[in-house]
């Protein structure tokens, strides 16, 4: 029995992984919660703070059980489709699997704290011009080149396709 070669792609979602926790246990070790530091003068600012809730912020206000225990059973969800997606090969080449081995580091490093401290450790702030954007772990970024490596790049493939087709877009 031959194990699929889009099995190698779990090596980089180990890597975000372990680089998720070790980056946040470094700096829950170096900060207190509430800590600020300025990194590029009124845009990006390192931050210690802890979000209950969704990204941006979203329901960081009910950090009651309930939702805690339904956040983190909808985050195994999200993760055993993004893994069955990436290992059943079912998600496109080889770009779109690293995209979703990307993905699935940042869910599960995120999922892993919402387990262990209830909420997920941010440390990341931009406040482009004078909108606030609320605090980020290191997944965003994960989450960020996932949608360059799927989206990003199959969108400009998939218009070359049709042109050399000759449909028109």
């Amino acid at each position: 029995m031959t194990l699929p070669s889009r099995l190698r792609f779990l090596w980089l979602t180990l890597a975000v992984v372990l680089l998720d926790r070790a980056t946040k246990a470094w700096f829950e070790s170096q900060t207190l919660e509430g800590w600020r530091h300025e990194l590029i003068h009124n845009f990006i600012y390192l931050v210690h703070s802890r979000n209950p809730g969704l990204a941006f912020g979203i329901l960081s206000d009910s950090a009651s059980m309930g939702t805690r225990i339904v956040l983190i059973l909808g985050s195994i969800a999200i993760i055993a489709v993004l893994a069955w997606l990436l290992v059943t090969s079912r998600s496109g080449g080889a770009m779109a699997a690293a995209g979703l081995a990307l993905l699935l580091g940042g869910a599960t490093g995120n999922v892993t704290d919402r387990i262990v401290h209830g909420a997920v450790t941010d440390f990341f702030e931009t406040r482009p011009s004078t909108l606030p954007i609320p605090p980020s772990p290191l997944a965003p970024f994960s989450f960020f080149l996932t949608y360059y490596l799927v989206a990003g790049l199959k969108l400009p493939m998939r218009i070359r396709e049709r042109r050399s087709r000759g449909e028109r877009l």
